[in-house]
């Protein structure tokens, strides 16, 4: 599935492996979360980065992608990002 979405402006790295997941905004302001987590990418919407406030699980409604073997739990940025179908902004921060 390949997303049209705005590119991303800011994403920070909150976990490394197992999963692999980020927080990122796009250049109009929209909150995304990104995981990889047994060969699945999954990229969800919310209002803000804090789980506790959202009301629906994250299942990959703006975008998802099977990748690797099966118990597979890490992928780099760039990865990522282009098996979701979404880019970086040319001027975006990344930590």
């Amino acid at each position: 599935m390949e997303a049209m979405i705005a590119p991303l402006t800011k994403v920070v790295q909150t976990c490394s492996a197992c999963p692999s997941q980020w927080d990122a905004w796009t250049t109009t302001g929209q909150y995304l979360y990104l995981r990889y987590r047994f060969s699945r990418g999954t990229v969800d919407a919310y209002d803000n980065p804090d789980s506790d406030t959202w009301t629906k699980v994250p299942d990959g409604s703006v975008a998802r992608f099977e990748q690797g073997d099966a118990l597979d739990g890490e992928i780099s940025l760039e990865d990522f990002l282009a098996a979701a179908g979404l880019e970086l902004a040319p001027d975006a921060e990344v930590s």
